[in-house]
């Protein structure tokens, strides 16, 4: 098959991981970066042209946009679902995804458990807010951040509003969440493939940090899942219509709450800790559904 990675950044691990699988199976694999792509809408003939040359021969696609770019990365990635071009992630989504608000309310009608989390557009409610999620201290996080970045503990009233007030006057929106304390600044992050987990890890954020993500000084460790962690993971990857995905869990006294789901999950932490061939793990999934 020719497979083309969706990539801005030829250097990732997640994407010479995906180029090395790819090829050991006896694939095409390039990697294209989607902002220099040209989207051409004509009449039954939906096409994509790219530096020299018309993308007709793609088999499939692997998805790999970046935050940033989602509104102009998930626009190519529909331009090759139209030309009925296999995508391990399809466009929807991943902006479903992106939209942290969007996504939590999805996972709260199918009864998914999660963190209380408060969304409001009235930043001076915010003894109201905190008493929604249970009091200071919380987590508050912008609706688009990615990686750790744009959340933020705030341990009293006056940090929240403080925060609060320092987003809106950005005009960034943002969730405020209730703080699972006896989770102790560690998650666990469950990597589905085609619906099922294939690997998972706890990772633990560094001394003083709440945050656990690996790029901002965490680490991580092998870990079972336990039954309840993996119906949650697989359930929470079902209702956001996403076959290939990064489920990150808190572990609390009331049982496994899902934290975030993301649709561009880093294969370098997650290969690292549980020593599973997940690249390879996408790659044969894309050739299940092209045969």
């Amino acid at each position: 098959m020719n497979i083309v990675i969706l990539s801005r950044n030829p250097n990732l691990y997640s994407t010479k991981r995906l180029i090395e699988e790819g090829e050991n199976r006896g694939h095409e694999v390039e990697i294209i970066d989607p902002l220099k792509c040209d989207i051409i809408i004509e009449q039954e003939k939906p096409t994509i042209y790219y530096k020299d040359r018309y993308l007709d021969y793609v088999d499939a696609i692997i998805p790999r946009i970046g935050a940033s770019v989602t509104f102009f990365g998930c626009a190519v990635v529909r331009q090759f679902e139209m030309m009925n071009v296999f995508t391990t992630v399809s466009s929807d989504a991943i902006l479903r995804s992106r939209d942290k608000l969007r996504s939590f309310q999805r996972l709260s009608k199918a009864g998914i458990g999660m963190p209380k989390t408060v969304f409001t557009n009235y930043s001076r409610d915010v003894e109201e807010v905190l008493e929604h999620v249970g009091g200071p201290p919380v987590i508050i996080k912008l609706l688009e951040g990615t990686q750790g970045l744009g959340v933020v503990l705030a341990e009293s009233k006056n940090a929240a509003k403080s925060v609060l007030e320092a987003f809106n006057g950005l005009q960034a929106r943002a969730l405020v969440q209730e703080y699972i304390k006896e989770a102790k600044g560690a998650d666990l992050r469950a990597l589905i493939v085609d619906g099922q987990v294939v690997g998972a890890m706890k990772r633990q954020g560094g001394e003083g940090e709440f945050r656990s993500n690996l790029h901002r000084g965490g680490s991580a460790n092998l870990i079972r899942l336990t039954e309840d962690e993996l119906k949650l993971a697989i359930k929470a990857a079902r209702a956001l219509k996403l076959p290939v995905c990064g489920v990150d869990m808190l572990q609390s006294a009331r049982g496994p709450l899902i934290m975030e789901v993301n649709s561009t999950p880093g294969l370098e932490g997650i290969e690292g800790a549980t020593q599973k061939n997940i690249a390879r793990a996408i790659i044969t999934f894309i050739e299940r559904n092209r045969k």
